[in-house]
Protein backbone atom coordinates (compact mmCIF):
# COMPACT_ATOMS: atom_id res chain seq x y z
CA UNK A 1 0.00 0.00 0.00
CA UNK A 2 0.78 3.63 -0.37
CA UNK A 3 -0.38 7.24 1.39
CA UNK A 4 -3.22 8.91 -0.26
CA UNK A 5 -2.91 12.43 0.70
CA UNK A 6 -0.87 15.03 2.16
CA UNK A 7 -2.10 17.62 3.93
CA UNK A 8 -0.26 20.79 4.68
CA UNK A 9 -2.07 22.19 7.91
CA UNK A 10 -1.33 25.45 9.51
CA UNK A 11 -1.41 26.62 13.26
CA UNK A 12 -4.08 27.92 15.27
CA UNK A 13 -4.08 31.24 16.00
CA UNK A 14 -1.08 32.43 18.17
CA UNK A 15 -1.43 34.89 21.37
CA UNK A 16 0.42 37.69 20.52
CA UNK A 17 -1.25 40.61 22.26
CA UNK A 18 1.55 42.95 21.57
CA UNK A 19 0.95 42.09 17.71
CA UNK A 20 4.40 41.73 17.00
CA UNK A 21 6.38 39.60 14.65
CA UNK A 22 6.98 36.53 15.87
CA UNK A 23 8.72 34.45 13.73
CA UNK A 24 11.07 31.65 15.30
CA UNK A 25 10.97 33.75 18.55
CA UNK A 26 10.19 31.17 22.04
CA UNK A 27 7.29 31.66 24.16
CA UNK A 28 4.51 31.71 21.01
CA UNK A 29 1.71 29.39 21.61
CA UNK A 30 -1.94 29.06 20.71
CA UNK A 31 -4.53 31.05 22.28
CA UNK A 32 -7.48 29.59 23.36
CA UNK A 33 -8.95 30.55 19.89
CA UNK A 34 -6.11 28.83 18.41
CA UNK A 35 -6.92 25.95 20.31
CA UNK A 36 -9.97 25.46 19.08
CA UNK A 37 -9.23 26.21 15.79
CA UNK A 38 -7.33 23.53 15.38
CA UNK A 39 -9.62 20.89 17.12
CA UNK A 40 -11.96 22.31 13.74
CA UNK A 41 -8.83 20.96 11.39
CA UNK A 42 -8.76 17.57 12.74
CA UNK A 43 -12.59 17.34 12.98
CA UNK A 44 -12.56 18.80 9.06
CA UNK A 45 -10.44 15.58 8.13
CA UNK A 46 -11.91 12.86 10.46
CA UNK A 47 -15.43 14.00 8.77
CA UNK A 48 -14.33 13.76 5.19
CA UNK A 49 -13.60 10.36 6.06
CA UNK A 50 -9.47 10.68 5.99
CA UNK A 51 -7.46 8.28 7.82
CA UNK A 52 -4.20 10.34 8.97
CA UNK A 53 -1.24 7.62 9.88
CA UNK A 54 1.61 10.14 9.41
CA UNK A 55 1.80 13.33 11.55
CA UNK A 56 4.83 15.71 10.77
CA UNK A 57 4.82 19.04 12.30
CA UNK A 58 7.34 22.62 13.07
CA UNK A 59 9.68 22.20 15.94
CA UNK A 60 7.92 25.28 17.05
CA UNK A 61 6.03 26.12 20.43
CA UNK A 62 2.21 26.89 18.35
CA UNK A 63 2.81 23.94 15.51
CA UNK A 64 3.49 21.75 18.15
CA UNK A 65 0.11 22.56 19.97
CA UNK A 66 -2.00 22.78 16.94
CA UNK A 67 -1.04 19.08 16.41
CA UNK A 68 -2.08 17.69 19.48
CA UNK A 69 -5.25 17.59 18.18
CA UNK A 70 -4.57 15.33 15.44
CA UNK A 71 -2.05 13.42 17.68
CA UNK A 72 -5.35 12.92 19.90
CA UNK A 73 -7.78 12.11 17.05
CA UNK A 74 -5.36 9.38 15.45
CA UNK A 75 -3.55 8.34 18.13
CA UNK A 76 0.00 9.98 16.57
CA UNK A 77 3.03 10.89 17.81
CA UNK A 78 4.09 13.88 15.80
CA UNK A 79 7.47 13.65 14.37
CA UNK A 80 9.48 17.06 14.33
CA UNK A 81 11.12 18.25 10.89
CA UNK A 82 13.22 21.63 10.92
CA UNK A 83 12.40 21.83 7.21
CA UNK A 84 8.42 22.60 7.57
CA UNK A 85 9.91 25.65 9.76
CA UNK A 86 9.28 29.53 9.84
CA UNK A 87 11.51 31.37 7.55
CA UNK A 88 13.93 33.55 9.28
CA UNK A 89 12.94 37.29 8.78
CA UNK A 90 14.59 40.36 9.60
CA UNK A 91 11.57 41.99 11.29
CA UNK A 92 11.46 39.22 13.87
CA UNK A 93 9.93 40.94 17.65
CA UNK A 94 9.05 43.52 15.91
CA UNK A 95 5.65 45.57 15.01
CA UNK A 96 5.37 45.75 10.87
CA UNK A 97 3.61 48.72 10.72
CA UNK A 98 5.79 50.61 12.80
CA UNK A 99 9.00 48.93 11.06
CA UNK A 100 8.29 49.81 7.78
CA UNK A 101 8.30 53.14 8.55
CA UNK A 102 11.90 53.45 9.76
CA UNK A 103 14.32 54.22 7.71
CA UNK A 104 17.16 51.70 8.91
CA UNK A 105 14.50 48.98 8.28
CA UNK A 106 13.93 49.98 3.82
CA UNK A 107 17.15 48.01 3.35
CA UNK A 108 15.34 45.00 3.87
CA UNK A 109 12.39 45.81 1.69
CA UNK A 110 14.62 46.44 -1.46
CA UNK A 111 13.59 43.14 -3.17
CA UNK A 112 10.42 41.74 -2.06
CA UNK A 113 10.23 39.23 -5.17
CA UNK A 114 13.23 37.57 -3.44
CA UNK A 115 12.85 38.55 -0.17
CA UNK A 116 15.18 40.70 1.03
CA UNK A 117 14.00 40.23 4.74
CA UNK A 118 14.82 36.79 5.30
CA UNK A 119 15.30 33.22 3.48
CA UNK A 120 15.03 33.41 -0.26
CA UNK A 121 11.49 31.92 -1.40
CA UNK A 122 13.26 29.67 -4.20
CA UNK A 123 15.11 27.91 -0.20
CA UNK A 124 11.70 27.50 1.27
CA UNK A 125 10.36 25.49 -1.81
CA UNK A 126 13.33 22.79 -1.75
CA UNK A 127 13.03 22.02 2.21
CA UNK A 128 9.26 22.13 1.87
CA UNK A 129 9.03 19.78 -1.19
CA UNK A 130 11.62 17.32 0.45
CA UNK A 131 9.86 17.53 4.05
CA UNK A 132 6.55 16.59 2.11
CA UNK A 133 8.40 13.52 -0.06
CA UNK A 134 9.63 12.43 3.31
CA UNK A 135 6.01 12.31 5.23
CA UNK A 136 4.79 10.52 1.77
CA UNK A 137 7.28 7.89 1.51
CA UNK A 138 6.80 7.20 5.12
CA UNK A 139 3.64 6.65 4.91
CA UNK A 140 2.76 3.15 4.10
CA UNK A 141 -1.30 3.73 4.10
CA UNK A 142 -3.67 6.53 4.75
CA UNK A 143 -3.10 10.25 4.33
CA UNK A 144 -0.05 11.88 6.20
CA UNK A 145 -0.43 15.73 7.71
CA UNK A 146 2.46 17.79 8.00
CA UNK A 147 1.78 20.85 10.44
CA UNK A 148 3.57 24.21 9.28
CA UNK A 149 3.20 27.99 8.73
CA UNK A 150 1.62 30.29 6.35
CA UNK A 151 4.61 30.88 4.23
CA UNK A 152 5.91 27.76 4.08
CA UNK A 153 2.42 26.69 3.17
CA UNK A 154 1.86 28.85 0.71
CA UNK A 155 5.31 28.43 -1.02
CA UNK A 156 4.69 25.16 -1.63
CA UNK A 157 1.01 25.69 -2.85
CA UNK A 158 2.70 27.96 -5.90
CA UNK A 159 5.93 25.66 -6.36
CA UNK A 160 3.37 22.51 -6.65
CA UNK A 161 1.69 24.70 -9.42
CA UNK A 162 4.52 25.84 -11.20
CA UNK A 163 4.01 29.52 -10.39
CA UNK A 164 6.15 32.28 -9.62
CA UNK A 165 7.54 31.89 -5.95
CA UNK A 166 8.15 35.66 -5.70
CA UNK A 167 4.80 37.32 -4.13
CA UNK A 168 3.43 39.71 -1.38
CA UNK A 169 2.44 38.18 1.64
CA UNK A 170 -0.48 40.01 1.72
CA UNK A 171 -1.96 37.56 -1.12
CA UNK A 172 -1.40 34.81 0.28
CA UNK A 173 -4.32 31.93 0.66
CA UNK A 174 -3.41 30.67 3.34
CA UNK A 175 -5.98 30.80 6.79
CA UNK A 176 -5.27 29.81 10.30
CA UNK A 177 -5.29 26.50 10.93
CA UNK A 178 -6.41 25.98 6.80
CA UNK A 179 -5.84 22.54 4.99
CA UNK A 180 -4.04 22.40 2.08
CA UNK A 181 -4.60 18.95 0.32
CA UNK A 182 -2.10 17.06 -2.05
CA UNK A 183 -1.58 14.00 -4.30
CA UNK A 184 1.07 11.99 -5.93
CA UNK A 185 1.61 13.22 -9.45
CA UNK A 186 4.25 11.77 -11.58
CA UNK A 187 3.90 14.67 -14.48
CA UNK A 188 4.59 17.70 -11.86
CA UNK A 189 8.15 18.63 -11.44
CA UNK A 190 7.69 18.54 -7.82
CA UNK A 191 5.87 15.30 -7.58
CA UNK A 192 2.70 16.09 -6.40
CA UNK A 193 -1.14 18.06 -7.38
CA UNK A 194 -3.17 20.11 -5.06
CA UNK A 195 -6.57 18.80 -4.80
CA UNK A 196 -8.45 20.65 -2.28
CA UNK A 197 -8.12 23.51 0.20
CA UNK A 198 -10.46 24.30 3.04
CA UNK A 199 -10.67 26.97 5.91
CA UNK A 200 -12.74 24.67 8.73
CA UNK A 201 -11.80 27.22 11.60
CA UNK A 202 -12.68 30.74 9.41
CA UNK A 203 -12.02 32.77 12.06
CA UNK A 204 -9.54 34.17 14.09
CA UNK A 205 -6.99 36.89 14.04
CA UNK A 206 -3.94 36.59 11.47
CA UNK A 207 -0.91 38.75 13.06
CA UNK A 208 2.30 37.87 13.17
CA UNK A 209 2.86 35.27 10.47
CA UNK A 210 6.10 35.92 8.90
Amino acid sequence: MAAERLHLVRHGEVFNPRHVLYERIPGFGLSDAGREMTRAAARHLQDAGREVTTLVASPLQRTQESAEPFAEAYGLTPRLDERVIEPRNAFAGKRMKRAVLNPLNWRHLVRPSRPSWGEPFADIAVRMIEAMDAAWEETRDGDAVIVSHQAPIWVSHLAVAGERLGHSPTSRRCALSSVTSFVRDGTSPTGFREVAYAEPAQAGIDLGAV
